[in-house]
């Protein structure tokens, strides 16, 4: 342990280091060499406070976290959607979360299997360069995978920002919920100027109160949502006239691209599962170049469709993650992220909805083990970044990078998950 020097008027002395004698009798008398450094009551007591203030704005966060209802106008226009009927929105093939009498065996895999579902070391995260961001590619195609759901699409010049969540956890409090296994890559003030945010649906970790607040507050980009959700961005403070809500197979346009809401199938509620806003994927339409993203899905004969209408994709932004037997209708496995890849015939596949939160029971790195084998076995071109990597299209990797397989956590399958 380092001595230190305390210095008088014309003179300094050397100071031992504290022996554990001394460090008690300092506890009980507050004074060293003199110096009285005990901490005043009145301080003492305000440090005891700060917690409680913590806890306490958390918690005054919590109802506005969960969002707001439609009513008036907007309600009047969800009604009228084919999708919207008895109160609620439905999918166009039924589904259901998670089937009657699950629910104890998810409890005891997820306290079973809890070390398997976090990597074994830290997850690489690549802060992008603010020169390559502030020149996007004037007539090609770049995405940037910023984490879970979160992407960047940069589409001939212009900019489109997929479900970003910035906050620490995806859930309506701050204290308790899934928390992030990786940084963000960048931070929100050094986004690049946007021509849109779209939004999937409506929960916490693709819509996320505190960094839709700051990105509203940053920039005067637009929001571009399934129907019902606008009502939470108002509660949140964003303007009506940055809103647009589109229905299926309805679009819109920003900064000269075409944003199509397209069908999904999934569910929706921030405080219970009430189908009280719509779910969507997403088509982006450039001059010549188009993305699909799938948003929240599980597979379904529509992706064809989908394809047929709006494709080839140059690329596809595919949900792989968080899949389980126990609830195989909302989420796809990464074999169906293949076969949605296919359906909606798309070049290259960039995997999603994996990695950044712990949100099912399957092992952290089985979705790439899983997807690469698959897309190997259909002659699928997949590049996986890590989180924050730019891909250029026109200059992509010639040889693949498993860089995750160099911190994942070895060990036996999951019971139930293949």
């Amino acid at each position: 342990m380092p001595s230190s020097t305390v210095r008088r008027a014309g003179s300094s002395t050397t100071r031992q280091p504290l022996t554990p004698a001394a460090e008690t009798a300092l506890s009980g008398s507050g004074q060293y060499w003199g110096v009285d450094l005990r901490i005043p009551a009145a301080v003492r007591r305000s440090a005891l406070l700060v917690p409680a203030a913590a806890l306490l704005r958390a918690a005054w966060n919590i109802p506005a976290a969960i969002g707001g209802r439609a009513s008036g106008a907007r309600l009047d226009r969800m009604r009228r959607s084919a999708q919207y009927r008895d109160g609620a929105f439905h999918n166009r093939v039924p589904a259901t979360v998670m089937p009657a009498g699950n629910a104890p065996d998810v409890g005891r895999e997820l306290l079973r299997y809890r070390a398997q579902r976090r990597p074994a070391r830290a997850i690489p995260v690549v802060t992008p360069s603010a020169t390559a961001l502030a020149n996007p590619p004037a007539d090609g195609l770049r995405l940037t995978w910023l984490g879970h759901a979160t992407a960047l699409v940069e589409i001939e010049g212009r900019r489109v920002l997929f479900d970003p969540i910035w906050s620490q956890r995806c859930s309506p409090s701050a204290l308790i919920g899934p928390r992030r296994l990786h940084r963000v890559p960048m931070r929100l003030e050094d986004l690049p100027p946007l021509d849109a945010v779209v939004i999937s649906h409506d929960h916490y970790d693709h819509l996320d109160m505190a960094t839709v607040r700051r990105l509203a507050a940053l920039q005067s980009v637009r929001f571009v949502v399934p129907l019902g959700v606008g009502a939470h961005l108002e509660r949140w403070g964003v303007r009506q006239s940055r809103i647009v809500e589109l229905d299926w197979d309805e679009s819109t346009t920003a900064g000269g691209l075409t944003l199509t809401a397209t069908a999904a199938r999934h569910f929706s509620g921030r405080l219970r599962q009430d189908n009280s806003t719509l779910w969507a994927s997403w088509v982006v339409a450039g001059r010549d170049r188009r993305v699909f993203y799938t948003g929240d899905s599980g597979f379904f004969p529509d992706y064809a469709a989908i394809g047929e209408a709006h494709g080839p994709f140059d690329a596809t932004l595919v949900q792989v993650g968080a899949y389980s037997p126990y609830w195989p209708d909302i989420h796809m496995t990464p074999e169906e992220g293949v076969a949605t890849h296919l359906a909606v015939r798309g070049g290259l596949l960039v995997p999603v909805h994996w990695c950044t939160f712990n949100l099912a029971l399957h092992p952290w790195s089985e979705p790439m083990e899983r997807l690469t084998a698959e897309a190997a076995a259909h002659d699928v071109r997949v590049v996986i970044p890590k989180p924050g990597q730019l891909l250029d299209l026109a200059d992509l990797p010639a040889v693949a990078d498993t860089w995750w397989r160099s911190i994942a956590r070895e060990g036996p399958a999951v019971a139930g998950v293949r």
